[in-house]
């Protein structure tokens, strides 16, 4: 029961996830955020997300929801409901809060939460990455990981539909 307990207080509000993230900063955590729809959890999300948590001291994800998804990726997806891709996250020892979002990108998320470090996967430029303004106006940074070859939920997808999964 004290694991489950543990899993679920990592899911949380934009709300409260505000006020944790501000007592953070008052004793100097760095907060790093990231987000995506992590629909089928593979090796490349793992390496990815511990990178992102070895840049500061609270890694925050924000979490696209199912509505979200549909919008980005079509009416297949996702796979996995919102709360089963929350769950398996949270399960992750890198990852210490996580936080829904309905929008089709996370700009009001990172607006509100007003975290130091802005974190995307190397298919991304600093240019292109939303809420990078935003962050650097508060004097945070935008950091991209190396994009991992060989790992794709699209890829996997398709593998398990044509039975090589």
């Amino acid at each position: 029961m004290q694991h489950l307990s543990a899993l679920n207080a990592k899911l949380t509000t934009r709300e409260k996830l505000a006020k944790t993230i501000a007592a953070k900063h008052l004793y100097g955590h760095e907060i790093v955020f990231t987000n995506g729809c992590f629909d089928l959890l593979h090796p490349g999300h793992i390496r990815y997300l511990a990178q992102a948590r070895d840049l500061g001291d609270f890694l925050v994800i924000g979490l696209n929801s199912d509505a979200s998804v549909r919008r980005l990726k079509g009416p297949e997806r996702p796979i996995q409901s919102e709360h089963v891709r929350g769950e398996m996250l949270a399960a992750l020892h890198v990852v210490d809060a996580i936080v829904l979002f309905d929008e089709d990108t996370p700009l009001e998320l990172i607006t509100a939460l007003k975290p130091d470090v802005l974190v995307k996967g190397g298919d991304y430029t600093p240019n292109t990455v939303v809420g990078a303004d935003v962050v650097e106006a508060h004097g945070g940074r935008v950091e991209i990981i190396p994009f991992e070859t060989g790992f794709s939920t699209t890829d996997l997808i398709a593998k398990i539909r044509h039975g090589k999964g």
